[in-house]
């Protein structure tokens, strides 16, 4: 049975601010928040019911002697008893629900506008930043719709035992009426400094983790060149940076969590004073006097649940604002009229298909292959070959394969026509650029070679080949039918590489852009994949952008990107003999052998 998804549609999420989106949340699901306050409020009224039942069997049944009274007290409350616990289920249920309702649908948005920036998340947002937004930034505003529920009950249930004990006695009802607002005024200006100081925690927070992500996505290369040490100690010192933000947090928090037990346990000492010595002179009687310590012994719960709610408030919305944050971060507007942005990626179209007609929206762009032109660097991609650029800069390199795959705006033109101004999803469908560390998800590793693509069993054999890479899945137990993790972090940093390359390689582009396509793999492997990518791309344009001879050795032509410029072209043999910039940059130490 394929997996329910909890909305189809969860909505547009309100990102005016962190009380808006929270306010969103809860109108997403008003009739279930309607539920759950109106069983929270019965409970907690029902908490102050028993006091009055208790005070009825002592003062009715006990004091007057009366056996029958006493039993029917009782029995009342027993069935208040069985009817609290009930109640206390039906909302603690509800809640559970509004909470993991909240969680799912803040999730849903996130993953939908993240998919929507697309290449421009990583330029915006840091990966720990992400993470932790979506690690406990949701859990921590699903958690304030809390106060939705015994929040409001809490609210009603402290004014009806206001005017209970009035009905007794109108000092104490006062006492119950101030003593509330003064808890509030004690806790409040602890709140608004746990705000400040929750804030920058998890900036830190997540600004730790995207370096954590870092420094483990690059350890071999840090252990290479020597670099894990450094990297450590700057690791273990901003560790020690968070770890004094969150004493700090910790110690507001402990301030919070011993004012939300010890003033309401003052405020019942004192309230519980006041009644006895009332007692004493006869103000009240025995059983009015157990009811006022019940009344102000379940008034605890309430005012518990507002301290408790307010703590999470103050938690939330610095949540709230990190999420908002996040879902207001726009794509790159990568495009003219003719963008688009589709809720999936296309299939990539063969080579051998019919040409789709023009497209509303955008140019229509050539029917066969195209040159591709980087105004920017000069450099012109021939259609139909295999073109090589050697950046002495890796930056430039990562902006050239931007611009030629439209993920930003560029004055690129593809057969004369301002790539800009064509069809979004008609450059995903023709134009890939495939990065030699791109993400592998999880599944069988036949869907992640396929990506969406037809399951064919000799296109996949032709990909894994040019790849190298068919020793790859002789070594799994189930071959192309192994189940493989997010990351594929059981193969090896070559491995990975070489499947990555097959990937990209199966979805038959129109162009291909391959970026460092063969670094973690040995010479003799690259050597191999340098001719069969040759031939298996032969006709098709494709540009490899490296720095390996071996693989420049064997491309058609071969363009020097150096300060920002194309200031060479020609074979890899000719660059090596009259450009000693190139022959420096791909010699990788060894010049004398080009010599």
């Amino acid at each position: 049975m394929p997996p329910q998804i909890p909305h189809p549609d969860p909505g547009t999420p309100d990102t005016r601010g962190p009380m808006r989106y929270l306010w969103w949340l809860v109108r997403c699901q008003p009739w279930r928040v309607l539920r759950g306050s109106l069983l929270g409020t019965a409970w907690m009224i029902g908490l102050a019911a028993r006091p009055y039942l208790i005070a009825r069997a002592v003062d009715d049944g006990l004091r007057a002697r009366d056996t029958r009274a006493l039993a029917l007290w009782v029995a009342a409350i027993v069935v208040a008893g069985v009817g609290l616990s009930y109640l206390g289920i039906m909302r603690h249920r509800t809640m559970t629900f509004i909470r993991e309702d909240a969680k799912a649908r803040s999730a849903e948005v996130l993953l939908r506008h993240l998919s929507r920036i697309g290449a421009a998340l990583p330029r915006r947002v840091g990966a720990g930043e992400v993470s932790t937004i979506g690690g406990s930034d949701i859990d921590w505003t699903a958690q304030v719709l809390t106060l939705t529920g015994p929040g409001v009950g809490a609210v009603v249930a402290y004014g009806v035992i206001a005017v209970v004990l009035w009905s007794i006695s109108p000092m104490l009802a006062l006492c119950v009426l101030l003593g509330v607002p003064v808890v509030g005024l004690v806790v409040g200006p602890l709140l608004r400094r746990l705000e400040r100081a929750e804030s920058v925690y998890r900036q830190q927070q997540g600004a730790l983790t995207a370096r954590s992500g870092d420094i483990v996505a690059g350890l071999r290369v840090l252990a290479g060149v020597g670099g894990r040490d450094l990297f450590t100690r700057r690791y273990a010192a901003r560790s020690q940076e968070l770890r004094a933000e969150g004493y700090r947090v910790g110690a507001v928090n402990s301030w919070i969590d011993a004012a939300t037990v010890a003033i309401p346990g003052l405020f019942l000492a004192a309230v519980v004073w006041l009644t006895a010595r009332m007692a004493v002179t006869g103000d009240v009687t025995i059983g009015e006097l157990v009811a006022v310590y019940g009344y102000v012994a379940t008034l605890i719960v309430p005012v518990w649940f507002l301290l408790e709610g307010s703590h999470q408030l103050i938690r939330g919305r610095v949540a709230a604002r990190r999420i908002a944050d996040l879902l207001t971060v726009t794509p790159d507007d990568v495009g003219g009229p003719g963008r688009r942005w589709p809720d999936a990626v296309p299939e990539p179209r063969r080579p051998d298909a019919v040409p789709e007609p023009r497209r509303p929206g955008g140019l229509a762009v050539p029917d066969g292959p195209a040159d591709l032109h980087d105004p920017v660097t000069g450099l012109t991609v021939r259609a139909g070959r295999l073109t090589g650029v050697a950046a002495d800069d890796p930056a430039e390199a990562l902006a050239l394969a931007d611009r030629l795959g439209r993920y930003v705006v560029s004055g690129v033109t593809w057969g004369g026509v301002p790539l800009r101004d064509v069809a979004l999803d008609e450059v995903r469908a023709r134009i890939l650029v495939a990065d030699h560390d791109s993400y592998l998800f999880a599944g069988t590793l036949r869907d992640i070679l396929r990506a969406g693509a037809d399951d064919d069993e000799e296109r996949i054999g032709a990909a894994l080949r040019t790849a190298s890479a068919q020793d790859v899945v002789d070594a799994l137990p189930a071959g192309l039918d192994t189940p493989i993790d997010a990351r594929a972090r059981t193969l090896s940093g070559g491995q990975r590489q070489r499947l990555r390359l097959a990937r990209a390689l199966h979805g038959e582009p129109e162009v291909l852009i391959l970026i460092d396509p063969t670094s973690a793999v040995d010479a003799h492997t690259e050597a191999r994949i340098a001719d069969r990518l040759h031939s298996a791309r032969a006709g098709r344009t494709t540009v490899l952008i490296a720095t390996s001879p071996l693989l420049l050795g064997r491309a058609d032509l071969v363009a020097h990107l150096n300060g920002g410029r194309i200031t060479a072209t020609g074979s890899h043999a000719d660059l090596l003999d009259r450009d000693p910039a190139y022959r420096h940059l791909v010699a990788r130490g060894s010049e004398e052998a080009y010599r």
